[in-house]
């Protein structure tokens, strides 16, 4: 007994010889595909070439028909005849018949290996149509042509400056903030031709907001303002987290747990959730996570070529997340990697002039060029794969403002920005710059003020401005643009009913005693209802009675004070009467029902003894004797 495959020798696998064997059918079946594909083109081709003949030469003999029916087929059966027939014979041409024109010419035999159809005959059709194909195809390059500007809508924000706008990614919400304080929404779907905000707050209280931004998902809206601590809120306002501000009596700022100077800029993440970065007049860049407001995540710390501090003026992610880059007041741009934190990626020393706030920096669609906005008035174009010289600048571009921004168009090849004007001496502009070849092709006027904010959004495609005198406008095209601007334009302005006006506000008190609780109200339009069915509340009032009187009622004798006077207060309502007996009158009443002071002396007071008084037939006989004599 035993096993009965004991003593042989196990079986061995060459993995390199099956690697070698997949891989060598993997090439001879795409082969085959690739082979039967260009053979079934061929086929389609020739279809269309045989369609195109009929329909240019409809009249054409039966040989040229016959020919290349055969042709065809002897095509099919064999590639290699149709090849030596090609090759041997001059009247086999691939292709539809040759035209009168061409026919009566010698054929070239370099012509007759070209594929596809031939030139159609000479004519000013043709080039007519060939002009046409090339404007439509110019107009199509042309990416002016694409400038949602048609039509615009103005939403009063307030009396000073929009310096910061915000667009959540769907389109659906618009949150502008001023030097006023106040963080204003507008909801595209709910507004009405009226254009008002749905909700007006101050969440920094008395600072200026700088820059707001939605988040990635929509939910969130970073509010930076000129305090040293970032606020993050809802889409409805209430309030999310707040950063906490650092120790301003350490001198290394990466060892305090958030900002001790004002704030600048901020800006959302891209692709994580949840996080965010600001620049600060502490000279530091940090990142934060919404879960942890009580420390920031990292720290940047720009720092010129001498090892100096520097300020950053504004900061941004690049559109895969991957890089931080910032402006500082030296004029330098600073790009780090976002696990980095200590030295700069790229670092141009002289980007614009020293001294000058640098108020934007933003990255194109592509995330291969940034664009900056100096506080010299210019506009430059980097390539960060190439960071050492701007690829192009353009200057005459004024600024006042520190926070005028640009951006790309949402097809990559424009950039927008605005210009600042002094009060009175002309209007802001938005001006848009090609990418290929930075020429300045179009503007638009504005307002009689500055352009501070500008904002393109890729869905919605419509143009939203923040400007130096309160106002945010919404540029559009009904035919290129989508939402937005177009939902609230259609509406009607709705008119505010007198009753609603007229209402008094209700004072919700949920925990007062119950005989202080006032009934709840529970709608406007029961509360008509009830009061239309009370006879005393729905009771019409009473015309005034004009003349002497009528139905009952005695007329006024005017409106004037004096009549007023005459009437009521002039009267005449003294007593004859002797005051004594006017004030006896009621000391019965008072003795009988006691109320005042009378019960707390009731007890001490002694009895009240009145005088008597006579009357003069009285005083007459008790007179004296003497008296009567003497009379």
């Amino acid at each position: 007994m035993g096993f009965t495959g004991f003593g042989k020798k196990a079986r061995t696998f060459d993995l390199e010889a099956m690697f070698e064997q997949t891989r060598r059918t993997a090439v001879e079946r795409s082969r085959k595909t690739l082979e039967a594909r260009e053979k079934e083109e061929e086929m389609n081709r020739e279809k269309e070439l045989r369609r195109q003949s009929e329909d240019l030469e409809p009249t054409s003999s039966g040989s040229n028909v016959a020919r290349d029916c055969s042709k065809s087929s002897s095509r099919d059966t064999s590639s290699s005849e149709s090849e030596a027939s090609s090759e041997s014979s001059d009247d086999e041409l691939i292709g539809p018949p040759l035209p009168l024109k061409m026919a009566e010419e010698p054929v070239n035999h370099m012509e007759e290996d070209i594929l596809g159809p031939l030139p159609p005959p000479l004519g000013e059709d043709v080039e007519e149509d060939d002009d046409d194909d090339d404007d439509d195809s110019e107009e199509e390059e042309n990416p002016v042509q694409k400038i949602p500007d048609s039509h615009e809508i103005t939403l009063k924000h307030g009396t000073k400056t929009v310096s910061a706008l915000g667009l959540d990614p769907s389109g659906a919400r618009l949150v502008t903030g001023g030097y006023d304080y106040d963080v204003k929404f507008w909801d595209f779907a709910g507004m009405d031709a009226s254009f008002k905000a749905f909700r007006s707050l101050q969440p920094c209280e008395c600072h200026q907001i700088k820059s707001l931004q939605y988040s990635n998902t929509g939910d969130m809206i970073l509010v930076v303002s000129g305090s040293s601590q970032a606020k993050v809120i809802d889409r409805d306002g209430f309030e999310v987290m707040e950063c906490i501000k650092g120790d301003q009596y350490i001198v290394d700022m990466a060892n305090t747990k958030g900002h001790t100077a004002m704030l600048h800029s901020g800006s959302w993440h891209p692709k994580i959730k949840g996080e965010f970065m600001t620049c600060s007049n502490d000279a530091t860049v940090r990142t934060w996570e919404v879960e942890n407001p009580k420390k920031q995540k990292s720290v940047f710390k720009p720092r010129t070529m001498q090892g100096k501090k520097v300020i950053p003026t504004t900061c941004t992610y690049s559109r895969d997340g991957n890089l931080i880059a910032a402006a500082c007041q030296n004029g330098s741009i600073q790009i780090w990697d976002r696990n980095l934190t200590v030295h700069p990626k790229f670092h141009y020393k002289q980007a614009h002039d020293p001294g000058t706030d640098t108020s934007c920096v933003t990255f194109s669609y592509d995330g291969n060029v940034l664009a900056s906005r100096g506080g010299d008035d210019t506009l430059k174009l980097w390539d960060i794969r190439q960071f050492n010289k701007p690829l192009f600048s353009a200057s005459g571009l004024p600024t006042m403002f520190p926070m005028t921004d640009c951006c790309f168009s949402p097809d990559d090849k424009l950039i927008v920005t605005g210009t600042s004007v002094q009060r009175g001496c002309g209007s802001g502009k938005l001006v848009f710059f090609e990418r290929r070849t930075f020429q300045r092709v179009y503007e638009i006027d504005i307002t009689d003020a500055s352009v501070v904010r500008c904002l393109w959004h890729p869905k919605l495609n419509q143009i939203m401005v923040g400007t130096g005198n309160g106002l945010a406008k919404v540029y559009y095209d009904p035919n290129k643009s989508q939402r937005g601007a177009k939902l609230c334009v259609v509406k009607t302005q709705r008119k505010a009913k007198q009753a609603e006006t007229l209402t008094q506000d209700y004072i919700i008190t949920p925990h007062a005693l119950p005989m202080f609780r006032e009934p709840r109200q529970r709608s406007t339009r029961k509360q008509l209802e009830k009061d239309r069915l009370d006879p005393l509340k729905s009771h019409k009032p009473e015309p005034p009675v004009a003349g002497p009187g009528r139905g009952g009622r005695v007329g006024t004798h005017g409106g004037t004070l004096s009549s007023y006077i005459v009437k009521n207060i002039a009267l005449d309502k003294t007593d004859d009467s002797n005051p004594r007996e006017a004030i006896l009158r009621h000391a019965k009443a008072a003795e009988d029902n006691p109320y005042w002071v009378s019960p707390a002396y009731s007890k001490t007071q002694p009895k009240t003894m009145f005088a008597q008084v006579e009357s003069d037939d009285e005083e007459a006989k008790n007179e004296p004797e003497w008296k009567k004599r003497k009379i």
